[in-house]
């Protein structure tokens, strides 16, 4: 149901939200590829509930491979990763009762009835936990070749982090420092602080925040991506939009050039030992192909849609509309959860088209 995802490489999750097993399955890897264990569980520990800003629900989220791997290298069969659901609540769920917002209705509808309706299912954001542990891994790969990922809570409500710096490599690879050494995934402190404020008055009237998450690539090759379907920004956005409550997303200064002229939207040329733009507008990326610049871009994340206001709904058993307060487990914003996630996303994405420059740069040594 969940579908796959890549050219190169073959992914597909399994699992569900309530179920006892959640996973991924990575098929076409190529072989000798050193498996990080330590950059998965870094990657899934940031991705962990964090006290009065998210769900109670606390999951130990072990990674564990159980095919794949020989002697701690990819062996050229699929890479196989399962975690296990250890604090799901089934009773927080009312037998189809339709959640506002959710895919409740819309998973009903595809699956004639018969789908996992605790938790949302295939269609949980639990299916990000997976995902952040294949990511995490490859994101170890490209770090080897120089290949630099990161990502940040960009806003929250109406608060606004600092940006990414769009030109300068050097500086942004600092910004990427001082993240990896930040307790909250902000570039300014005292704005994240306000973020955090901001979730829990939402929090404590039973409500919930939308927000925002910038991701920016340092070190990415020229020449990455191709023109129309499997264009770098093709790429990326069909990954973030696998990411649920991701409702948008946006390249460089993205919308905002809807409000420049010509001249003021170009990133004009230099050459300084090669060809390089003056500004980063476009992202890093011209033609679907990247440029040699920062490859970045924003995705905004809706406000969960579980919140505990009182909602008009339907109950599908009786087909009657009637009000729902929901209770159990919920965070009051997902945004901040969802950082390490973009890093894995975009990990994925550019591990699979890189594989189109050849699969022995991948092999541990290389």
């Amino acid at each position: 149901m969940t579908g796959t995802f890549g050219r190169n490489i073959r992914i597909s999750l399994f699992g569900v939200s309530h179920g006892e097993y959640i996973g991924i399955t990575a098929d076409g890897l190529p072989a000798g590829m050193a498996y990080d264990q330590n950059a998965v569980e870094r990657m899934m520990e940031r991705r962990r509930a964090r006290g009065d800003i998210s769900t109670s629900r606390h999951e130990g989220d072990k990674a564990g491979v159980i095919s794949g791997l020989y002697n701690g290298y990819t062996d050229g069969t699929p890479l196989t990763i399962i975690i296990k659901n250890t604090d799901a609540r089934h009773k927080d769920y009312p037998e189809r009762v339709l959640r506002p917002s959710h895919a409740d209705y819309t998973s009903y509808i595809k699956l004639a009835g018969y789908g996992d309706f605790r938790g949302g299912g295939s269609f949980s954001g639990r299916m990000t936990a997976p995902l952040t542990a294949l990511g995490g891994f490859l994101k170890s790969a490209l770090e080897k070749k120089g290949i630099l990922i990161a990502s940040h809570l960009s806003s929250v409500g109406e608060i606004r982090d600092d940006d990414f710096e769009e030109a300068d490599e050097g500086i942004l690879k600092e910004q990427f420092a001082a993240l990896s050494a930040a307790p909250f995934p902000v570039i300014n402190g005292e704005r994240g602080d306000e973020m955090k404020n901001a979730v829990r008055e939402a929090a404590a009237e039973g409500n919930s925040l939308g927000g925002t998450v910038e991701t920016a690539v340092a070190g990415l090759p020229k020449g990455v991506g191709s023109p129309f379907f499997d264009s770098l920004e093709s790429v990326i956005s069909h990954l973030a939009f696998s990411v649920p409550a991701v409702k948008g997303i946006e390249f460089g200064m993205g919308f905002g050039l809807a409000y420049l002229s010509g001249i003021e939207a170009n990133d004009q040329l230099a050459f300084d030992g090669g060809v390089k733009t003056i500004s980063n507008l476009s992202g890093g990326i011209n033609g679907g192909i990247s440029n040699g610049m920062p490859l970045i871009y924003r995705v905004v994340f809706r406000p969960t849609p579980s919140i505990a206001k009182r909602q008009q709904t339907v109950d599908l058993l009786t087909k009657e509309e009637k009000p729902l307060e929901l209770k159990g487990r919920h965070d009051p914003c997902i945004a901040h959860r969802a950082v390490p996630v973009m890093e894995a996303v975009t990990a994925i994405g550019l591990f699979d088209l890189l594989l189109d420059k050849g699969r022995d740069l991948w092999k541990a040594g290389f």
